[in-house]
């Protein structure tokens, strides 16, 4: 058996998880001898502990001989694994899971070696300093490259830099899960902006005055402006894309708002804006 795992009771239950898991993740495995599934799952847990090397432990709770903990943490049926971080129930498993899904469990309750290069990066940030930022998040990545929040993390400051082509390998990296999320979104879209943003923003407005039908030079000229910031005016061009002719090149003016919408959703100061071009767009396309 693994140093980092051990027997507890009523008794010591307070101090050996709930005061330990203050500094680290502690797992709590509710058995008991009668139980087959117990014992199938019982040398996984003590396999991994011991391979894990004390980044988290394992208290293993008799239930026949603690009923009381037992409907104190509402176990039902055993074998049930509680997972307590910060002195709280934070998850929970029952039934004997094979390895690779038990390990796939303390995998996203574990803070990553990355997390603490993370948090610095972000400081570096804050100070101004994002060359310093993204050194730190390229070796929290070295440390652990399965760090989505890092690898975001970087793909923003290389963003902040317009190092576009490691933003681009970057958000192309990560997995299919954190591609869904928000953040991952709305900084593709950044990244999309940023990629078709680019030219003199007065030329452009000027060819936009001088011909109002050229749809390229409007949507180069609505990215540009979104680029600087200027949103209202921004969506206001790509508006009109879609009036002039909605299914231009594949609808392009219509996917332009959305991609700047999805760029916005996470500052609430441009609700109100979204909301309104959302209404507007809808309409047009009515």
């Amino acid at each position: 058996m693994s140093v980092h795992a051990f027997d507890v009771n009523v008794a010591d239950f307070a101090a050996k998880v709930l005061r330990a898991s203050e500094e680290k993740l502690v797992l709590v495995d509710f058995w008991a001898d009668w139980c087959a599934p117990c014992r199938a799952l019982k040398p996984i847990l003590e396999k991994l502990a011991g391979e894990y090397g004390g980044r988290f432990l394992l208290a293993k709770v008799n239930s026949d001989d603690n009923q009381e903990l037992a409907a104190h943490y509402g176990v039902r049926g055993i074998p049930n694994v509680k997972a307590f971080l910060g002195g709280d129930l934070v998850d929970e498993f029952s039934g004997a899971l094979p390895e690779a899904q038990v390990r796939a469990f303390i995998d996203s309750l574990i803070p990553s070696p990355a997390e603490p290069l993370r948090l610095a990066a972000q400081e570096a940030r804050a100070q101004g300093d994002g060359g310093a930022a993204r050194r730190l998040l390229q070796q929290a990545l070295q440390l652990d490259p399965a760090h989505e929040a890092s690898r975001l993390d970087l793909a923003e400051a290389s963003l902040d830099d317009e190092a576009l082509d490691e933003a681009r390998r970057l958000l192309a990296e990560i997995s299919e899960k954190a591609r869904q999320g928000g953040r991952a979104q709305a900084l593709q879209a950044r990244l999309d902006l940023a990629a078709s943003g680019s030219g003199d923003i007065a030329a452009l407005q000027a060819k936009v005055a001088a011909q109002p039908q050229d749809l390229d030079a409007r949507l180069a000229y609505g990215n540009a402006l979104a680029l600087r910031r200027e949103y209202r005016a921004a969506l206001a061009q790509l508006l009109e894309i879609v009036r002039i002719d909605r299914g231009w090149q594949d609808q392009a003016g219509r996917k332009a708002m959305l991609r700047l919408f999805t760029f916005l959703a996470d500052d609430p100061a441009q609700a109100d804006l979204v909301r309104e071009f959302r209404i507007a767009l809808a309409r047009t396309l009515n």
